[in-house]
């Protein structure tokens, strides 16, 4: 009586099985070996040059790939601009007038298509730029998984849904990530790319003129000289996410949380006695652990429902569907 149904949940576990082990097959850092060989190198050339002409570009790179990772997947939709038919991510509320290296993403594509048309991905183009951006600035490198194809549509309703906000609080945070596969402590380590790049004073205004316990007074003081209290007075004006050295990729980010010198609100909850404490303690007192779980988190990050196979294209420029 019982044979048939375990035959049959075998049989689906079985198709199950194969269906994900073809589709882990189709991403693999040996993609282009065959059909464009020099592509690697043409897109670390590229991304090389951006950021010695822009230090902060490597950050900007690295948010960006999380961005399009976090909506609908790594598919390269946060890199389609707006049409009649497609509501762009860029217009998002955490991509406007915020998210940048568009122009970027698209050099490097040009040059890939020179010698190999039609055959990498934007979206690839951006995975492997965030690991080259990362390097470029001293940080980790990894084995970038490839063969992901490009989206033909984007969602402008999904970024603002599925992005972590700065405002955030440390549940919240923790659920976003989770929504994606991503554990507490792949979420510790992604943040840690703060240790580079700025944010607007928009986004760290309220935590600067909070007075609250969670913040160093000296740091707020000198947060405050390039950041005006009154709302629309200097909104984009910068500050280094990370105070001690904002240009190098390093742990000094863990560091200034458990001295209370966190920018952003979702910078300081990581470090402000909950879940995570712990892991932020120990990237503070191990920059090798950090490097090492920022790299594995980025490749997690990557495999975030990606277009493989036949599904999506591969588009001719970044920016609009072919």
């Amino acid at each position: 009586m019982d044979s048939f149904p375990t035959i049959a949940v075998v049989s689906i576990l079985v198709i199950f099985l194969a269906n994900n082990i073809q589709t882990e097959a189709q991403l693999s850092p040996t993609f282009y070996d065959a059909t464009c060989p020099r592509a690697l190198d043409t897109i670390r050339t590229s991304i090389r040059r951006a950021v010695s002409r822009e230090r902060r570009m490597a950050a900007s790179l690295i948010r960006l790939h999380f961005h399009d990772c976090f909506v609908q997947g790594c598919d390269g939709s946060v890199l389609l601009d707006q049409t009649s038919t497609i509501q762009s991510e860029k217009t998002a509320l955490a991509n406007n007038n915020s998210a940048r290296g568009f122009e970027v993403i698209e050099a490097a594509k040009l040059e890939v298509e020179k010698i190999c048309p039609g055959v990498v991905s934007c979206a690839d183009i951006l995975s492997v730029a965030a690991r080259d951006a990362s390097v470029a600035v001293g940080g980790p490198t990894w084995q970038v998984k490839l063969g992901r194809r490009d989206s033909t549509t984007a969602s402008r309703s999904a970024a603002d849904s599925n992005l972590p906000s700065p405002f955030a609080n440390l549940g919240d945070l923790i659920t976003k990530f989770q929504n994606k596969g991503l554990s507490p402590r792949d979420m510790v380590a992604l943040s840690g790319s703060h240790t580079i790049g700025q944010a607007q004073c928009f986004v760290f205004r309220n935590r600067v003129y909070s007075n609250g316990t969670d913040i160093d007074a000296g740091f707020a003081s000198t947060r405050r000289r390039q950041c005006p209290s009154a709302i629309g007075n200097g909104d984009s004006n910068l500050a280094p996410l990370d105070l001690v050295t904002p240009n190098s990729f390093d742990n000094n980010y863990f560091k200034n949380l458990m001295r209370k010198k966190g920018l952003l609100i979702s910078d300081q909850v990581l470090f402000s006695g909950g879940s995570t404490d712990s892991i932020v303690a120990e990237y503070s007192r191990n920059p090798g652990t950090f490097l090492a779980d920022f790299a594995s988190a980025m490749v997690k990050m990557g495999d975030i429902e990606p277009l493989a196979g036949t599904s999506g294209i591969i588009r001719k420029v970044c920016s609009a569907v072919n």
